[in-house]
């Protein structure tokens, strides 16, 4: 199922360009245009779903399944002390785009010396394209099955 009007549907369309990090047939791992620290990535899944709540359970475990092996390898390739990790419902949580997508954000011990999140930045596509080519050697799917249980 796809939403005509949805950024993250034309993007699994290929109708919009992305800095892709990993694919399958239900997941898509793109870095975030405006990224609150190099790094900083979506996962998304496929089929269309305006929030969480709508999501079958057992595609929400799958989705955050594939977190954690996602997270390693984005906090290795940045050199990253730790990472957040967010997903947003609604437009009074912040989600900006109405399609289930979970936030992963690479932290470091100097993003944020006012105890203050860091901003957004505009960095360039061709950037992005650079650091998804250095996440992509540090992810490791050897125990993939167990997203699909």
């Amino acid at each position: 199922m796809k939403n005509e009007t949805c950024v993250f549907c034309a993007i699994i369309e290929r109708n919009m360009s992305a800095a892709v990090i990993y694919e399958d047939s239900n997941f898509l791992v793109l870095l975030d245009k405006y990224p609150i620290n190099l790094g900083h990535t979506l996962v998304i899944p496929k089929l269309h779903y305006d929030n969480l709540l709508g999501m079958p359970s057992r595609e929400v475990g799958s989705l955050y399944s594939l977190v954690p092996k996602i997270a390693k390898a984005v906090t290795e390739a940045v050199h990253a002390d730790g990472f957040n990790v967010g997903q947003n419902n609604g437009k009074a949580a912040n989600q900006i785009v109405p399609h289930v997508h979970v936030h992963i954000i690479p932290r470091f011990n100097c993003d944020s010396p006012n105890g203050k999140w860091p901003g957004r930045q505009l960095i360039s596509f061709e950037e992005l394209l650079i650091v998804a080519e250095k996440i992509k050697p540090f992810l490791d799917f050897s125990s993939l099955g167990d997203l699909y249980p």
